[in-house]
């Protein structure tokens, strides 16, 4: 066990985080899985906490071993890797698939592994990593709107096409997120406003396409539209449905709840071991349950904050923000759609949520996170060693 510890590098606090976020996870899915259990399985819920086992147990190899990499390698893999991200967003719009019933558009098959892949979160990761890459390049320079467009702005409002018209929400998750890197890294704000502007105007006219053409996008504006309208005016709607059964669960859980697994809403509440799984939760742990999931999050944030304002370079800083950010901003869209402060998005509870793409996405961004703290760390080590030279060279003579 300390040959383990000895090996991780990095925040112990996010590290902490994350693990105790992981084994509360269980508790949660193995309970609410029963709804998932029920319609496509025979009834046993074991399958699904074995499945969610292994999504963990990869999603923390893959934070061990980034954790691992040198934080400036990702800024040359961010270029690599961005046109294999659209090139999977292309393939994965064109030929989506199914999974358990959810959006047919947001996933892709593996040939020959038959494990789905969520490729928009994905890209998300690659995207923030490539933008963080380009404003530490152009930190020191002065730079007009033009010089920026091709190779900052185009790759962004690329992706962010190709997952617009499957999933609004993430694109818009992402392009907030662009923006307050963006923001962060010290781009003129004149710009900024002309991005902003360019991209309020774009998804205009995506809508105004989708509704002259209803059969082009598969209905998808139609689904944002309704929930958008009766999270408004509370019209009766599939969307409403949720909301309430969520609310009925959070009503019953109280201040201590009803106790692990004894949610009753679960078996009536649609996605209710990703979307809406923060409503078991309460339900089960009741307020107290859900002030301490809250506050995990908020504690990764400030640490997120203290990794950011301590590393060594601008492409560190702005990293933290661009992979880190998103994770607790997702989960507080999560919650405020369970309480109705949003409409439904479809966002999942990073880390507490069943899901393989989600959890290794989430792992992927802690491990880099990770790497720009493990960094500091070793050079903290070094100026230790050498605290007095003049003793080290008096020994040494």
């Amino acid at each position: 066990m300390q040959g383990i510890f000895r090996n991780i590098k990095g925040d112990k606090a996010i590290w902490a985080v994350a693990g105790l976020l992981a084994l509360f996870s269980f508790l949660p899915v193995y309970s609410a899985s029963s709804n998932l259990a029920y319609l496509y399985g025979d009834g046993s819920t074991l399958p699904y906490l074995l499945k969610h086992l292994a999504h963990l147990l990869l999603g923390f190899a893959i934070l061990y071993g980034v954790h691992k990499i040198p934080y400036h390698y990702f800024r040359g893999l961010s270029i690599i890797a961005l046109p294999v991200v659209i090139v999977l967003l292309l393939i994965t719009l064109s030929q989506g698939t199914t999974i358990e019933g959810a959006n047919a558009s947001r996933w892709i098959r593996v040939p020959f592994v038959g494990v789905t892949f969520q490729t928009s979160t994905l890209a998300a990761v690659v995207l923030l990593t490539y933008v963080a890459r380009y404003l530490s390049k152009i930190k020191d320079k002065t730079i007009t709107f033009k010089e920026s467009l091709l190779p900052l702005w185009l790759p962004v409002f690329i992706v962010l096409a190709l997952i617009l018209p499957a999933n609004f929400s993430t694109t818009a998750i992402i392009f907030a997120m662009v923006v307050v890197v963006v923001f962060i890294g010290g781009y003129p704000l004149k710009y900024l406003g002309i991005v902003l502007g360019a991209g309020i105007i774009m998804l205009a006219l995506f809508v105004l396409t989708a509704k002259a053409f209803p059969g082009l996008f598969d209905n998808r504006v139609d689904t944002w539209m309704s929930r958008i309208e009766s999270f408004a005016d509370n019209t009766d709607t599939e969307a409403d449905y949720q909301i309430e059964k969520a609310k009925i669960a959070i009503a019953s859980g109280g201040v201590t709840g009803l106790g692990p697994g004894k949610s009753i809403q679960k078996n009536f509440l649609p996605q209710s071991s990703s979307d809406f799984i923060y409503a078991v939760i309460v339900e089960e742990f009741g307020m107290v349950g859900a002030m301490v999931l809250m506050f995990l999050y908020l504690l990764l944030l400030f640490r997120l904050v203290i990794v950011a304002h301590k590393a060594s370079s601008a492409f560190g800083k702005l990293l933290v923000v661009g992979v880190g950010l998103p994770i607790v901003f997702q989960a507080l869209i999560n919650m405020a759609v369970a309480v109705e402060l949003f409409p439904v998005t479809g966002q999942t509870l990073p880390l507490i949520s069943s899901g393989g793409t989600s959890i290794w996405m989430t792992c992927l961004a802690l491990g880099m996170v990770l790497s720009v703290s493990a960094k500091r760390e070793a050079k903290l080590k070094e100026m230790e060693e050498v605290e007095n030279p003049l003793e080290i060279l008096s020994e040494t003579i």
